[in-house]
């Protein structure tokens, strides 16, 4: 059998301050939610917006020096895997899908904050962080542009009834 591949890439903003825990063995892990908006056309050809939250970890010492710079608004790159968990809850089970980072850079500053100092000494600033810490100007957004072709909205990404049978690998 062939090896695969498990690769995520997201452009997004924090909708929650990182919450930084640590787990029993004394590993941290930072949990951050993401979202990203992509736009599209829909069927009157009028511009849309659609969000979807993405859970992500990032573990040890990254995970601690993220946790001191990023805040609810931040805007990050994601690169990492996506992971599936089960627990039971009630007698029922659960399942979290969460992208485990692997890297993360940060594209713009902290809102309300100078970035010339946020970041603090570059010697300090974690490693694979981007930004233009010492420039003194607000971050710009990136340009918008349209989707190259029009992707009509569906109205239930979980409304496949066919069997597992039906996939071809």
């Amino acid at each position: 059998m062939a090896e695969g591949v498990n690769k995520v890439i997201l452009l997004g903003n924090l909708g929650a301050d990182p919450e930084l825990r640590a787990t029993q063995g004394g590993q941290s892990v930072l949990r951050l939610r993401l979202a990203t908006t992509e736009r599209y056309l829909d069927q009157n050809k009028e511009w849309k917006e659609r969000t979807e939250w993405h859970n992500v970890t990032v573990w040890g010492k990254r995970g601690e020096a993220l946790h001191r710079i990023l805040t609810k608004g931040s805007t990050v790159f994601v690169e990492g895997s996506l992971r599936t968990t089960s627990y039971d809850k009630d007698g029922v089970k659960m399942y979290r899908t969460e992208v485990v980072a692997q890297n993360i850079v940060l594209t713009g500053g902290r809102p309300g904050v100078e970035r010339s100092h946020e970041a603090g000494p570059p010697a300090q600033r974690p490693a694979g962080g981007g930004g233009n810490y010492g420039d003194k100007r607000p971050a710009q957004p990136l340009p918008r542009t349209p989707p190259v072709e029009e992707i009509p909205p569906a109205d239930d990404y979980d409304a496949y009834s066919g069997s597992d049978d039906d996939i071809p690998f």
